[in-house]
């Protein structure tokens, strides 16, 4: 009865404060708005339709299976989009609904349709539907035209052996800025005596380049490098040319704010491993979220679409703590967020003004150091951010917490799609302070389905679980990534 009672009384807060405040907060993100997008559109739609059902794989053209591919939703109109990961959503949350009430036993039993226990709402649109990455990443290898120094994105798999790299000027999602780099990189190393990294075990140096831009326009390239059996010396020379090219060159035109190097023999290693160079330019680009400044380094974890993360944090502020003031001026609760996985600490230094203290956890030393910068650089003084992996760092900082006794302690999880190590789910259960839990997940159907249930579950000591069990009480999917399936889905836990 105190459960049902207390759910009751979250829906109830939630239709009279936080629906309120979202919408006052998201009024712009209608679905009806005109759009800052790129101008290019995809061939009519009418056409797209017809040739969906009548062609086969092989009568579409490269550029076609590469959106397929890479944005699959290019030929549903926006508001079909969301109608669709909507009912993607309330699936998920029906599943998990079932674990919670007895009906499903685990995850590998059969689909079962539940009763949601909590309300799913309408996904939040992004503001911006075209040419909204802020990042991207791309891949060399063989072309359609066979040639092995092509930039671009995989149409096929390694498995299967029929990769082929297509040019990605033409998808929906990309800004101009990214393909006219990755065109320019294709040119010089089809300039340079070098040969592409196809694979590291067949030689070959040129691997992918990733690029980074922000609002203010500015152009971040990070070019990956094999270094194989070359000296320094050697390298040193193909890193002036790289550098001559797009400095003096020919690509210049792409007036790069920051070019980075990085040679590796690793598929992925952190600046740590294998220092990221900077060429030319400055070594950090800035971008604006609702009001903060952030600093954003080679390898550093920003939201891919700059204008629906706005909306992605005001949705995790708002349910991390409520501001009931329908103004929506900025008010203080007290207390602590605890912000694990933090990044570059957006979350926390977005909502450090309703707090009296926010502790952040992060693996990546660099995103840390980016943190305690943006911190510094919006004069906020209420963060503290601890390097290292949230399973070691969490119960400790959850001992010094209960020993001081601060208040009550709000906490958000924003982690990798592998989920939360069950020790933190662990440390984050048995914190009786935590009363309220934002979990933001990018494939809620995943792993992070096995943190939700063991955050729900009844005490379970040989888990080590004691803790009282929350409740999702609310969820809502942001819509991040437009023409994919994907998005982005912040749950409400409640006790």
């Amino acid at each position: 009865m105190a459960l049902a009672a207390a759910q009751t009384r979250s829906v109830l807060f939630i239709k009279r404060k936080y629906l309120h405040a979202l919408r006052k907060t998201c009024l712009w993100f209608s679905t009806n708005d005109t759009i800052l997008a790129d101008q290019r559109k995809p061939p009519p739609k009418t056409h797209l339709r017809k040739s969906q059902k009548k062609t086969t794989l092989t009568d579409l053209s490269w550029e076609e299976r590469l959106s397929d591919v890479v944005t699959p939703l290019w030929r549903l109109s926006y508001d079909e989009q969301l109608e669709l990961k909507l009912k993607h959503q309330e699936r998920i949350m029906s599943q998990l609904s079932g674990y919670l009430s007895g009906e499903l036993q685990s995850q590998s039993s059969l689909p079962v349709r539940t009763k949601l226990s909590f309300p799913v709402l309408p996904v939040l649109p992004s503001p911006v539907r075209d040419g909204y990455r802020n990042k991207s990443t791309f891949s060399v290898n063989r072309g359609v035209d066979g040639n092995p120094k092509t930039v671009g994105f995989y149409v096929g798999t390694g498995k299967k052996g029929n990769i082929v790299c297509v040019n990605g000027d033409h998808l929906l999602n990309m800004p101009e800025k990214h393909t006219r780099v990755a065109r320019c990189y294709q040119d010089f190393i089809r300039l340079s005596s070098l040969e592409p990294c196809l694979l590291f075990h067949t030689g070959g140096h040129w691997r992918e380049v990733t690029v980074r831009t922000n609002e203010e326009g500015h152009t971040m390239a990070i070019v990956y490098f094999h270094p194989q059996t070359l000296t320094p010396e050697e390298v040193l020379v193909h890193k002036a040319e790289l550098l001559d090219y797009f400095t003096r060159g020919p690509g210049s035109v792409c007036q790069l704010h920051s070019l980075f190097f990085q040679e590796s023999a690793m598929t992925r290693c952190t600046h740590e491993q294998s220092p990221y160079q900077l060429l030319h330019g400055q070594p950090h680009i800035y971008e604006e979220q609702l009001g903060f400044k952030f600093r954003i380094s080679a390898d550093a974890f920003f939201q891919v679409n700059q204008a629906a993360a706005e909306v992605l944090y005001s949705t995790v502020r708002q349910l991390c703590i409520p501001n009931p003031e329908e103004g929506g001026e900025r008010t203080q609760f007290g207390g602590t967020l605890l912000d694990v996985c933090c990044g570059t600490g957006a979350i926390g230094i977005i909502t450090s003004p309703r707090v009296d203290r926010i502790i952040g956890i992060e693996l990546i030393e660099q995103a840390v150091e980016d943190a305690r910068h943006n911190a510094a650089l919006n004069n906020v003084l209420n963060c503290e951010f601890i390097p290292g992996k949230a399973e070691v760092a969490l119960p400790g900082v959850m001992s010094q917490l209960s020993s001081a006794g601060g208040g009550p302690v709000a906490a958000v999880v924003n982690p990798a799609r592998a989920g939360l190590h069950y020790r933190v789910v662990r440390a984050l259960r048995n914190q009786p302070n935590i009363r309220r839990l934002v979990y933001v997940s990018c494939k809620p159907d995943g792993d992070a389905m096995r943190n939700f249930r063991e955050l729900c579950c009844a005490p379970d000591p040989m888990k080590k679980l004691t803790g009282e069990a929350f409740s999702p009480t609310l969820a809502v999917p942001v819509d991040m990534f437009p023409h994919t399936p994907h998005c982005e889905l912040v749950l409400l836990f409640e006790r």
